[in-house]
């Protein structure tokens, strides 16, 4: 394992001036919500319970965002490369119209069908009446969520990664305050507990937008034009997009949707299980923000040289985000290992609930570098590398031929507690592993993508 890439300072800088805002943003953001969780905590494990259920809308908006948004910010990472501007507001007004529709379809099922959609997870009647009265307040949110996101997506990929982390730091922050004073009822606030932190979300998502649309004019930005310039895009222009950009997104919906029935055979398991893992799922969310910010980076940085037609410039560049993330994740495992005891105190759980996330947090801090791998393979190399299709195919058998299938064994006809269950799923980062470093190592992968032929 070769490290003098380590002595590479301007590689360095590059990592660093992308990989540490975006981790930042996704540290706060992961804070934010375990604050979240454990604020609704106080209020019992049904709240706790409801929330993850009611996340789970959510994470299938955000997943399948950020497949469509990250599938054609390939596109802008390239044309940046190359400095062709006039084809990235094209990439943007192409992510505006497809997010908004999805955003949009989100909030009719949030706001008018949640009872509907709670009832795959879940017959509590009390959990399903908790995560209903939080859906239809933060599903108005949601159109200005995939707005928030295309533009992110592109503000990153042309390396303005610090004016998106300024704003989530400063809507998130302002939600965990308005979240506190809502959910407990502080001075002349109501107490609205989990409709408290359904308002929270909506406002922060929403201020967001505002503060997005309003920097990227104010600092004009290369995004800073008359909006009808983002949709003078022609059919064969279009097309291009969509053809690396759709597997993208449906690999993310796949993969989405699978994560779902994993959560409903927890939920069916019973709903202390279904707070455990909601427990866990938090402090997962903490430990990966290292892993996302240099995802991100590695994706930027591998998409920026493949569009200046240095091919093995960008294969190295992959051989060293990949040693990076695998020693990064062996040590952050370890951490995990021996802090789990004191994580568990900060919540306000059942002695079954606490042994229960123990277990499970032995289980992800000792698959974390196996995680970590796949993980930048699949968001952080092929991804930028325009080989989507083949990702979107990886997935689907992963999740949909082993993943599933295991939760259901485990979870439905074998009756294994939720750890076993959790044990079991973890079987498809294995299988996928295996495949994905065949293909990496085959440099297949690799496509320029704004060079090919319309």
């Amino acid at each position: 394992m070769k490290l003098s890439f380590l002595r590479d300072k301007k590689f360095l800088r590059a990592l660093l001036s992308l990989a540490i805002p975006v981790a930042f943003q996704q540290f706060i953001s992961a804070g934010v919500n375990m604050v979240d969780v454990l604020m609704v905590g106080q209020l019992g494990e049904s709240a706790i319970a409801a929330l993850g259920l009611a996340n789970q809308l959510f994470f299938l908006l955000i997943i399948f965002l950020f497949g469509v948004t990250s599938g054609i910010a390939i596109f802008s990472a390239q044309y940046w490369g190359k400095r062709d501007i006039e084809n990235i507001h094209k990439v943007l007004g192409i992510s505006l119209i497809i997010a908004s529709a999805v955003g949009a379809a989100f909030s009719l099922a949030a706001i008018f069908f949640p009872e509907t959609i709670l009832r795959f997870y879940t017959e509590d009647q009390e959990v399903i009446a908790l995560a209903s009265s939080y859906l239809r307040i933060v599903g108005v949110s949601y159109i200005f969520t995939a707005i928030v996101t295309s533009y992110f997506a592109i503000l990153r990929s042309i390396t303005l990664v610090k004016m998106t982390v300024v704003i989530s730091v400063i809507a998130l922050i302002l939600k965990s305050i308005l979240g506190y004073v809502l959910i407990f009822g502080i001075g002349i606030f109501p107490e609205l507990g989990v409709r408290g932190a359904a308002i929270s979300t909506a406002f922060a998502w929403i201020l967001q937008f505002f503060l997005t649309v309003g920097l990227v004019y104010f600092r004009k930005t290369p995004l800073a034009v008359h909006p009808r310039f983002f949709f003078r895009f022609d059919r064969a222009f279009l097309d291009k997009v969509l053809k690396t950009a759709m597997p993208a997104a449906i690999n993310e919906v796949f993969w989405s949707v699978g994560i779902t029935v994993y959560f409903a055979v927890y939920a069916h398991i019973s709903t202390s299980a279904l707070a455990a893992i909601q427990i866990n799922a938090t402090i997962e969310e903490i430990a990966f923000v290292l892993f996302i910010g240099l995802g991100n980076a590695c994706a930027i940085m591998i998409g920026n040289r493949i569009g200046e037609g240095e091919i093995e410039q960008a294969y190295e560049y992959s051989r060293r985000f990949l040693i990076m993330v695998v020693l990064l994740a062996i040590f952050l495992g370890i951490c995990i290992l021996f802090l789990r005891e004191p994580i568990i105190g900060l919540y306000e759980v059942s002695s079954e609930v606490a042994e229960t996330v123990n277990k499970l947090l032995i289980i992800f801090s000792l698959a974390l570098w196996l995680r970590s791998i796949n993980f930048i393979l699949f968001v952080g190399v092929l991804r930028a590398g325009g080989d989507t299709r083949f990702a979107m195919y990886m997935e689907i058998f992963s999740v949909w031929v082993i993943g599933v299938p295991a939760a259901l064994i485990g979870g439905i006809i074998l009756n294994l507690p939720v750890y076993g269950v959790y044990l079991l799923v973890l079987s498809e980062e294995v299988v996928k592993a295996i495949i994905i470093l065949r293909r990496y190592k085959s440099r297949k992968w690799m496509h320029n993508l704004v060079d090919a032929t319309v």
